[in-house]
C-alpha cells in the first residue's frame, strides 16, 4: 500500500510539473519595451521561441503528394552559397555542390512515387544558417528531415556511408569531430537561465526525438546495405545541432569521402548516387508509414 501511494504521489507531482510547464509556455512574456523576448538566431534555447530569421526561410516550395494530407519531409542541402563544405580530391568540385545534386534527386524520386509531400531547405546556391535550415522543418510541421553531406578525411584511403543520428553523446571520436565540423558556431550560443520545468519538457520530447531519428537511421542503414558501400560502423549518433533544432526526426547522411577519388568519382555522377537516392527514399517512405500505422 505504501508503495502505491508512493507512485500515486509522483504521477501527481509529474502531471503538476506538466500543467505548470504548459501554463508557463503559454503566459505572455513582456520586457521593459513591451515586446516578446527576442533571440539571436543560431541561440540554443529550449521552450517557446521567437526568432528572428532571414528572408530564405519563407520561400519554400512543397511538392504536392499524389493524395492530399500526406507528411511532409525535408531534404537538406548542406552547405551552399559563402559556405562550400569539403574540398573534393580532384580540387574540381566541392561539397556544397553535390549535396544539392543528391538532395534534389531523392526530392525528385519522392515527389514522382507520389506518397509524401517534399520540400527543399535549399534548391539553389545560397547560403542558410543552421537555425534557417531547422526552423524550415519546424514551420512545415514536417514529418522527417533529412540533411546530405559529404566529408573529407586526412587518411585519404576513407571512403563510404554514414548515416548519423542525434544523441547527446557522441558513437566515436569520428561522429564527434564530424558534429563539432558541422555545428560550428551555431551550436555555441545560449541566453537561457535554469528552468527545471521547462528542462524537463524538453527532455521528455528530446528523447523521444532521439528514439525515432535512430530507427530512421537503422531503417537506411538496412535499406543500403547491399547496393551502397557503407562504412564498418555505418550508423553513428552525435549532437547535431540543426537535428537538435529541427524538432522532428531526423538523420545526417555523410554520403561519402570525397577527399578520397573512388568516392568523388561515384558521387560525381548522377549513376554512382543513384542506389544511396533509392534507399533514402523508400526509408524515408517507411519509416513515415510505420509511424503512421502505429498512431
Amino acid at each position: 500500500m505504501e508503495r502505491r501511494t508512493r507512485v500515486a504521489v509522483m504521477v501527481l507531482l509529474a502531471t503538476t510539473l506538466v500543467v505548470a510547464g504548459l501554463a508557463l509556455a503559454l503566459w505572455p512574456r513582456s520586457s521593459s519595451t513591451g515586446r516578446q523576448d527576442r533571440v539571436l538566431v543560431g541561440e540554443a534555447r529550449t521552450g517557446g521561441l521567437a526568432i528572428d530569421v532571414e528572408a530564405p526561410v519563407a520561400n519554400v516550395r512543397i511538392r504536392e503528394a499524389k493524395m492530399p494530407g500526406r507528411p511532409i519531409v525535408v531534404i537538406d542541402a548542406g552547405h551552399g552559397g559563402k559556405d562550400p563544405g569539403a574540398a573534393g580530391q580532384s580540387g574540381s568540385v566541392v561539397e556544397k555542390q553535390l549535396t544539392l545534386a543528391m538532395a534534389r534527386e531523392v526530392a525528385d524520386l519522392l515527389e514522382q512515387r507520389g506518397r509524401l509531400r517534399v520540400a527543399m531547405t535549399r534548391e539553389d546556391d545560397r547560403y542558410l544558417t543552421l537555425e534557417q535550415r531547422a526552423e524550415i522543418a519546424r514551420r512545415l510541421q514536417a514529418g522527417l528531415f533529412v540533411s546530405i553531406h559529404m566529408d573529407s578525411a586526412p587518411n585519404p584511403a576513407a571512403k563510404g556511408v554514414t548515416v548519423y543520428s542525434l544523441s547527446d553523446i557522441a558513437s566515436s571520436t569520428e561522429a564527434a569531430r564530424f558534429a563539432k565540423s558541422e555545428n560550428g558556431v551555431d551550436g555555441a550560443l545560449t541566453s537561457e537561465g535554469n528552468d527545471v520545468v521547462r528542462s524537463l519538457l524538453s527532455d521528455l520530447a528530446l528523447r523521444e526525438q532521439m528514439e525515432a531519428s535512430a530507427g530512421l537511421a537503422e531503417r537506411v542503414v538496412r535499406q543500403a546495405k547491399g547496393p551502397v558501400d557503407l562504412r564498418p560502423r555505418p550508423h553513428q549518433f552525435a549532437g547535431f545541432w540543426v537535428l537538435r533544432r529541427s524538432e522532428v526526426p531526423g538523420v545526417l547522411v555523410e554520403a561519402g569521402y570525397i577527399s578520397n577519388a573512388a568516392d568523388e568519382a561515384r558521387l560525381r555522377t548522377a549513376e554512382g548516387r543513384k542506389p544511396l537516392v533509392l534507399a533514402l527514399a523508400q526509408a524515408i517512405e517507411a519509416d513515415l508509414a510505420a509511424r503512421a500505422n502505429r498512431r
